[in-house]
């Protein structure tokens, strides 16, 4: 199997979305849109922006709305450099700059109570159009609730969804569908989802739905089947759902779905797990024979844990996967020529980068042909193994000769460990490993954990013509509202 391929088989079993070349670049056949007339009311501090003062030359009929959880700006540019080198080629992300086909903005990301916010609070700025404390979905600090922008949406008929490649319950994709205080309690959320009956929820996180793994016992996979949902829980059962209009609920995955480097090297994975990709497809397709209309998100929430890992490879095959996912979007908005994407990240995280200047580009290059990410390695670690089984395993997965002192090191933190604490990836020696390959790759990181950057916002597609170059996140709600039609 070539390493270089991501999510390789599509629904139907067919090779349709490869990591080749030829995917990495956006055609485009959809024409240039004029710039909309914009209003900002200034006040104290920070300017709040007015959408909508004039007619959009065209308004959208659908939203897709792409989140690269956790992208710093770094990791935009990783997989720009990694596509280039592996592949000859740009990314869709950056090739929609280059072209000049999308409106871009600096957008801040700044919670309730916090310069730096994490994913919940993040979401719920979009989705609720309201900052709140980290932590916390669409509820305010005295038990305030802020309607959800795809409740809104659903309610004037549009088609709604998520598609994520962590657990559908998780903050990113909850932020924009239900109301709650604690992100933590993904068990209740999955109950929640039930009577909203969205048409499409795709992702991981079957744990939070199947009577194994549920501290109540209660089989929620049983009782969305019985409420007359579709449930997939594989590929195959996602290619056998018909073109009906039952709600859909695909959970394909403990946890996040693997990542996509591991995926592509694990041939019982690609049978039965969907890619980002493949899920963003699906959907579409399936929203898009709504008549009113559609409001999808798509969420490559495994970036965000790669960046928290400090782990390069999985990093930038997540990013490129988000990549793929968006050019899925970008094929569907060009076709239908009445589709706004939306592509952005909730937050920086870790800020990672290439550092050096002389050997900056041969060491990079050494990450061409690595086969598994860190997570991999750290998963097959044992207590009892030696020095040069660490070796031996680190040598098969990315093709680094580890001297035997920095084996050692990996050794002696996971032999301390006890059994429980090796399931938790805060324990393992993540920092170490990246610390040991940035002498390799030169890559190194500022931390582990989110930042308050100002991040990447661009669109494409009618309404994008009235981005603002600069947004604080909860603008973004009232936008999608306005530009659509919607009353907020």
């Amino acid at each position: 199997m070539g390493f270089g391929r991501l999510d390789a088989r599509g629904i139907d079993g067919k090779l349709d979305f490869r990591m080749k070349r030829r995917d990495f670049l956006c055609h485009s056949t959809f024409g240039a849109v004029g710039l909309g007339a914009l209003a900002r009311a200034r006040s104290m501090g920070h300017a709040t922006i007015t959408f909508g003062l004039g007619t959009p030359r065209q308004q959208p009929k659908n939203i897709i709305f792409v989140v690269s959880d956790g992208m710093s700006a770094g990791t935009l540019q990783l997989a720009e450099l990694y596509a280039s080198v592996k592949y000859g080629q740009t990314t869709c992300w950056a090739d929609l700059y280059r072209q000049n086909r999308v409106s871009r903005a600096l957008m801040e990301t700044y919670s309730a109570n916090s310069w730096v916010t994490d994913s919940a609070a993040a979401s719920s700025a979009w989705g609720g159009g309201v900052r709140v404390k980290n932590g916390s979905l669409n509820v305010g600090p005295n038990g305030e609730q802020y309607a959800p922008i795809l409740q809104k949406f659903q309610q004037r008929e549009f088609a709604v969804g998520c598609v994520t490649s962590v657990p559908i319950t998780h903050a990113t994709p909850a932020g924009f569908c239900i109301n709650h205080a604690d992100r933590g309690e993904q068990a209740q959320i999955a109950e929640m989802y039930l009577p909203l009956r969205f048409d499409c929820m795709l992702g991981g996180g079957i744990e939070y739905f199947s009577a194994e793994s549920r501290s109540d016992k209660q089989d929620l996979l049983g009782t969305f089947k019985q409420a007359g949902y579709h449930v997939a829980t594989t590929k195959l059962n996602l290619a056998e759902i018909t073109a009906d209009n039952q709600p859909v609920l695909g959970c394909f995955h403990k946890a996040g779905i693997p990542y996509a480097l591991d995926h592509a090297q694990d041939e019982a994975l690609l049978a039965s797990v969907p890619s980002l990709a493949d899920m963003a497809k699906f959907a579409i397709e399936r929203l898009a024979r709504n008549p009113r209309g559609f409001v999808l998100q798509i969420e490559g929430g495994k970036v965000d844990w790669a960046a928290h890992a400090n782990d390069t490879t999985a990093l930038i095959y997540d990013q490129l996967a988000v990549d793929a996912a968006l050019k899925v979007a970008i094929e569907f908005a060009e076709s239908s020529q009445e589709t706004l994407v939306i592509v952005t990240t909730d937050h920086g995280n870790a800020n990672p980068g290439l550092l050096g200047t002389g050997s900056a580009n041969k060491k990079f290059e050494s990450l061409v042909n690595v086969r598994h990410t860190n997570t991999w390695v750290m998963d097959g670690l044992k207590s009892n193994w030696g020095i040069d089984e660490i070796r031996q395993r680190v040598q098969f997965a990315q093709g680094l000769e580890l001297t035997a002192d920095e084996a050692k090191q990996l050794h002696e933190h996971i032999a301390a460990l006890s059994e429980s604490e090796r399931g938790e990836a805060r324990k393992l020696p993540f920092a170490k490993m990246a610390n040991i390959q940035k002498q390799r790759t030169g890559i190194g990181w500022a931390g582990d954990d989110h930042s308050a950057d100002y991040v990447e916002l661009a669109m494409f597609g009618p309404g994008s013509e009235q981005l603002p170059q600069f947004v604080k996140n909860t603008d973004l709600h009232q936008f999608m509202l306005e530009v659509t039609g919607v009353p907020s």
